[in-house]
Parts: structure tokens; C-alpha cells; sequence
């Protein structure tokens, strides 16, 4: 059995990737303590400081264990694998294959592209806005697909796994921060606003953890 000791996430309030651990850290009942650390304005992920907890400079980063734990989805198998209830994961081949397929989608072809960071590498922020919106919906388009093959209530099946904790902050940025119809995706947006309802994410919305701030 793991002693919980209190655990330290460094994040920043509106990073998909941040809303990602949130979420399973409070789905899995884990105590922790949030460190804010401004990615956009104050930079603070810059810092030696920073550094040295997390050497990529990014958000989030993990406190737990003794240990420092980066990389979004490599803590959430970690605490997967070390806090095994309740389960995010499906318990078949298939089902577990349909979640990956639905995450790396998000981690890998949605995400980094939606990611701020990029904005300096384009002249105007029109053609910063024209990359992301068409690599989003082209990623949207993709887990409408997806899902069609896998969802019920949720993202898989009828119980919430590491899929619905990759597609809602995707989803919400999409939205947020890009102004995408979402509506055009038909499974996503009703899995999303399905989602929402559920109080994990109520709890871990952005919105909600700016206004403990």
C-alpha cells in the first residue's frame, strides 16, 4: 500500500498538459500541493531554479515518491501503475488500444500544435492562427473518427479512462483559445460537453483553479 505523503505538481493553470495530471491526481484521490509557475508572462519556467526540477523547462512536473516525475502522460501511467483504483485504463487488448489511439491523436498530433510556444516562429499572428486552427480540426476530424469506433458515455465504453483526461483541456483550448466550432465533430462535442458535467473537471478546470489563486 502507498502512504501518501502530499505531493507537489508545478503547473500553470491553462496548460492542457498541467489540466492532464490534475485530473488524475484528484480522480485517484491523491493530496497534493499545486506550484503556479507562469509559462506566458513571468516565464518562470525559464529560471535555473525551475531547471533543475524540470530540465525541459515545460510544465507539469511531479513531486511524488521521493521523486520528480515529468512528461504529462509518463506520470499518469505512473500513478496508473502505483495507485491502481480506480482504474483509468479499459481491461481488454482492444479497449486499451482504442484509448491509446485516442490519446496519442491528442498528445502527439493535436497538442504540440496548438501550443503557444510556436507563436514566435511565424511573422504575424494570423499565420500562427491559420496553422493551428487547420492542424486542430484536422486532429479533431481524426478522434471524431475514433470515437465513433469506442465511445459510450465516455471516451471508451462507460467508464473514464486516460483518453477523457487527454480530450477535454485539448478540446477546451480548441475552443478557447482558437474559437473552434467544435459542433462540427458531432462524438467530441457531445463526449465534451458530457465531460464537463462530471465533477473531476469542474474541479480542475482552469477556471476553477485561477480562482483559488
Amino acid at each position: 500500500m502507498v502512504v501518501e505523503k502530499g505531493a507537489v505538481l508545478y503547473a500553470y493553470w491553462m496548460s492542457s498538459c498541467s489540466w492532464r495530471v490534475r485530473a488524475a491526481l484528484t480522480l485517484k484521490k491523491i493530496p497534493f500541493e499545486e506550484r503556479s509557475v507562469d509559462i506566458v508572462k513571468a516565464r518562470n519556467q525559464l529560471t535555473e531554479e525551475y531547471r533543475s526540477i524540470n530540465p525541459a523547462q515545460k510544465v507539469p512536473a511531479l513531486c511524488i515518491d521521493d521523486a520528480v516525475l515529468v512528461e504529462s502522460m509518463a506520470i499518469i501511467q505512473y500513478l496508473e501503475e502505483t495507485r491502481p483504483a480506480p482504474s483509468l485504463t479499459p481491461n481488454t487488448p482492444l479497449l486499451r488500444a482504442r484509448m491509446r489511439e485516442i490519446c496519442e491523436t491528442v498528445v502527439a498530433g493535436i497538442q504540440p500544435l496548438q501550443n503557444v510556444g510556436l507563436k514566435s516562429h511565424f511573422e504575424t499572428e494570423d499565420q500562427f492562427q491559420k496553422f493551428t486552427r487547420y492542424w486542430s480540426e484536422r486532429g479533431l476530424k481524426t478522434l471524431d473518427d475514433l470515437l465513433r469506433k469506442s465511445a459510450g458515455k465516455y471516451c471508451v465504453g462507460d467508464q473514464i479512462t486516460i483518453a477523457d483526461i487527454c480530450l477535454v483541456p485539448q478540446v477546451f483550448n480548441a475552443i478557447s483559445r482558437y474559437s473552434l466550432d467544435v459542433t462540427k465533430f458531432p462524438t467530441v462535442s457531445k463526449l465534451y460537453e458530457t465531460l464537463l458535467t462530471e465533477r473531476v473537471f469542474q474541479e480542475t478546470h482552469p477556471k476553477s483553479v485561477r480562482a483559488k489563486k
